[in-house]
């Protein structure tokens, strides 16, 4: 009799347990896992430190929660080096089991780690800018929302040749592929409407003196540079001390005069026009509040390291909501993240192309001083930027990518 009751109890509960509906991989109360690759050190930290910023902020703002899932960030220092992504790429993979990476910071760190991040199948959600990524060598397993190296850097060469009227141009960026790949953008567009790259100048990443690089320059009008980290500060006080301040005016990618940046430099600086991704003015709601909070976090306007890990945020939050807080198929995964489309974000709306690239704003400014600081106004905006510009993209990609010693092919 008491084996007859065991036996009907037992396929009573498990009828009842097979009716139940099929749980979902969150219910065990696993944080999903964010993995972020960063810079601490050596001269692009300034920009990593903001990295970190940006999507911590995200993420507190949420109390670490994104569409019902409790969410983890795990931060990696590169050291800023590829053999140092790569490391840390590696442990955030197969020691941390994260479901995504957002990161690195460097063209040349991505590089290192884009097959391996292919082999392990995580979502990858990249603030650096290299080309290729989605383009030539497109990875499916990246999505990319601020922008290429040369995405910008397209729209201020347009901006400089139409509405600056500039005929004559030099070049100086760090001697890497975020600089070959903003120069090439720029003089591609610039010499289609019109202008010429006299010479192009390509001083090493760790450059304490451009001082023999500035006094190359001469009999152009203005001087476009794409130099990043901490660099820039020490590019304008030595180019304004040689007497070029006035002279010759300075255009720049995103980077060279970033939000966060103005707070080192002074009046050698006014006047820079720059293309960029993001601005700390833009009047949105999102961006509104985006700046509300990095004020009070880290009492410094916001550039674009911090957007575009904070934007990255919101695509996880947006991704997750396609998939009801699950990360354990992560072809849905990356599927649900190249869906993403955002009408309000800092950088106002944008989505994404069929490569994984960012379709978006891009804004020329100007640095001026007001009420005693300097800030970036934007003077013109250009909207649904692609990262192949205006061009075609079949005839874009059987081009070869912007390099150190080839001038952009004619398209």
């Amino acid at each position: 009799m008491s084996a007859s009751l065991d036996r009907r109890t037992f396929l009573l509960a498990t009828t009842a347990l097979a009716a139940l509906p099929a749980a979902p991989a969150i219910a065990q109360g696993a944080p999903a896992r964010i993995g972020l690759l960063t810079v601490k050190t050596g001269p692009l930290a300034q920009g990593g430190i903001q990295m970190e910023q940006g999507l911590t902020a995200f993420l507190k703002d949420k109390s670490y929660t994104l569409a019902g899932r409790k969410v983890e960030l795990i931060s990696a220092d590169t050291g800023g080096n590829p053999a140092g992504a790569k490391t840390k790429a590696q442990e955030l993979v197969e020691r941390d089991n994260v479901d995504f990476i957002v990161g690195p910071l460097a063209a040349f760190e991505l590089l290192a780690i884009s097959e391996y991040i292919q082999q392990s199948k995580v979502p990858m959600l990249s603030l650096a800018a290299a080309d290729d990524m989605t383009q030539r060598k497109a990875n499916p397993w990246l999505i990319r929302a601020s922008a290429t190296s040369s995405q910008c850097c397209h729209a201020l060469g347009d901006y400089a040749a139409k509405e600056m009227k500039l005929k004559r141009a030099d070049t100086l960026s760090e001697d890497f592929a975020f600089g070959y790949e903003q120069m090439g953008g720029f003089q591609r567009v610039f010499e289609d409407n019109g202008g010429k790259v006299v010479q192009r100048l390509w001083p090493p990443l760790v450059t304490a003196d451009y001082t023999p690089y500035l006094a190359q320059i001469q009999d152009v009008d203005g001087v476009a540079t794409g130099l990043a980290g901490s660099n820039p500060v020490k590019f304008f006080r030595q180019y304004a001390d040689v007497g070029l301040k006035g002279k010759y005016p300075v255009l720049g990618g995103w980077t060279a005069v970033d939000d966060a940046l103005l707070k080192s430099l002074g009046d050698e600086a006014v006047g820079a026009i720059s293309a960029a991704f993001y601005s700390s003015s833009l009047d949105t709601p999102s961006n509104k509040h985006f700046v509300e909070i990095m004020l009070k976090e880290t009492e410094n306007t916001p550039g674009g390291y911090a957007a575009g890990c904070y934007i990255n945020g919101m695509c996880i939050e947006a991704a997750l909501a396609k998939t009801g807080g699950a990360t354990s198929d992560k072809q849905k995964l990356i599927d649900a993240l190249r869906a993403v489309s955002l009408e309000d974000s800092p950088r106002g709306a944008f989505s994404f192309d069929h490569l994984g690239n960012v379709v978006g704003n891009v804004f020329i400014r100007k640095t001026e001083r007001k009420d005693g600081k300097l800030q970036n106004t934007v003077i013109k905006t250009y909207p649904k930027v692609s990262q192949f510009w205006t061009y075609d993209e079949k005839k874009y990609l059987a081009a070869p990518v912007y390099s150190r010693d080839t001038a952009p092919q004619k398209l």
